[in-house]
C-alpha cells in the first residue's frame, strides 16, 4: 500500500488516527447552532476574507497529521466557548461574545533582543516557508479543568532559528496586542498590567514539543482562542500558552510574566503541571475534562514527562513551580 505523504511517524505521545472523534459530530448540538456558530465564522472571516492568508485553511487541511494524545477530543462548541482570554472579558463566555472586537488583519509581529536578525514581519512572512503539522495536545488549566485539542501549525524552535538568537539569548518573552487608543473590551479594566507577558526558559523555547498554532480543527484559530498565533506549550498550564502573539523577544535574564506578577504566590514562572505542587486555593491532583462529568488522575508534566523532564534535572520543583 503507498504511504500517504500528509502521515509520519508517530512518536511515543501519539495514537491512531481512528480514535480521533469527527468534528462533523460536534457540531449537531443547540446552543452551539444558536450562538457559538455565529461567533465563530465571524471569528474566521477576517483571515479568510485576506488575499494575503486566502490559502491559510488549505495549508490547515492538508496538514501533516502528527496525532498525540490517547484520550477523546474536546467538542468544538467548547473549546471555541469556554475560553480564558482577558483581553475579551473574565468571564468564560466573554471571549466568544466579544470575538469580533479583535482585529487579526493586517497582523505583524515585532523580534527584537539578543539575536542577531531582529525585525518586524507580517502574519504571512512569518509562516511562510512553514511546514503546517497538525497535533493532539492537551491544554491544561490551573482551575483543575482540561481540553484535548487539535491544533494546526509548526514548532517554535522553526520559527525562533530565523531570528538567529545568541548566546546571551537565555529566555524568550512574549506579549499579547495591547492598543491603548483602541484597548479590546478587557482591557478598559486593570485587572492585569496590560499587554499581557509571558516567557520560557530558551531549552523550552526551543523543545520540539513547544508549537505555534495557527490552526485548530483544521480552521484558522477562532478569535476567542488567540487567533491569529499563539504559543502551546502542552506540559504547563494553559496560561503560558500566550493567545494572539505581537512581539518576541530574546532576553539574557528571567523575564516577567503576567500572573506570576499578579499573584506569585499563586504563579511560579515555570507554571509546570505538577499534582504535588496545590494552588494555594485548591489541589491540582485532580482534573475535569471540560463536557465531562468525572474528574480524572492529573499527570505529571501533563502526561509528556518522559519528553521535557530532563529539563527539569536538578531542580526543585517545589521551589521552581
Amino acid at each position: 500500500m503507498a504511504r500517504n505523504p500528509h502521515i509520519i511517524q508517530l512518536p511515543r505521545w501519539a495514537i491512531p488516527e481512528n480514535q480521533v472523534t469527527d468534528e462533523r459530530l460536534f457540531l449537531n448540538r443547540r446552543k452551539f447552532l444558536t450562538q457559538s456558530t455565529l461567533v465563530a465564522t465571524a471569528a474566521y472571516l477576517p483571515m479568510l476574507a485576506s488575499a494575503k492568508v486566502g490559502d491559510l485553511a488549505d495549508r490547515l487541511s492538508g496538514a501533516t497529521k502528527t496525532v498525540s494524545h490517547n484520550e477523546k477530543l474536546t467538542r468544538f462548541e467548547d473549546v471555541s466557548g469556554y475560553n480564558n482570554f482577558y483581553e475579551l472579558g473574565t468571564d468564560k463566555g466573554d471571549p466568544a461574545a466579544n470575538a469580533e472586537a479583535l482585529r487579526t488583519d493586517p497582523w505583524s509581529i515585532s523580534v527584537e533582543g539578543e539575536c542577531q536578525n531582529p525585525g518586524k514581519l507580517t502574519f504571512e512572512d512569518l509562516i511562510a516557508g512553514q511546514t503546517m503539522e497538525e497535533r493532539i495536545y492537551k491544554l491544561r488549566c490551573v482551575e483543575a479543568w482540561s481540553m484535548i485539542i487539535p491544533w494546526s501549525g509548526f514548532p517554535l524552535a522553526s520559527l525562533l532559528k530565523k531570528f538567529q538568537p545568541t548566546s546571551d539569548a537565555k529566555y524568550v518573552s512574549f506579549e499579547t496586542l495591547y492598543d491603548k487608543s483602541r484597548p479590546l473590551p478587557g482591557q478598559r479594566r486593570n485587572v492585569i498590567d496590560w499587554p499581557y507577558r509571558e516567557g520560557l526558559r530558551m531549552d523550552e523555547a526551543m523543545h520540539p514539543l513547544t508549537f505555534v498554532a495557527v490552526g485548530l480543527y483544521g480552521k484558522p484559530i477562532p478569535n476567542q482562542n488567540g487567533a491569529p498565533l499563539r504559543l502551546v506549550v502542552p506540559w504547563k498550564y494553559g496560561f503560558k500558552s500566550i493567545k494572539s502573539i505581537v512581539k518576541i523577544k530574546f532576553t539574557r535574564d528571567q523575564p516577567q510574566t503576567s500572573w506570576n506578577m499578579l499573584a506569585p504566590q499563586e504563579y511560579g514562572f515555570y507554571s509546570n503541571v505538577n499534582p504535588e505542587v496545590d494552588h494555594p486555593r485548591w489541589s491540582q491532583k485532580r482534573e475535569r475534562r471540560i463536557g465531562e462529568l468525572f474528574r480524572v488522575r492529573t499527570e505529571m508534566l501533563n502526561g509528556y514527562a518522559p519528553e521535557v523532564a530532563e529539563l527539569y534535572k536538578g531542580m526543585d520543583l517545589q521551589k521552581y513551580f
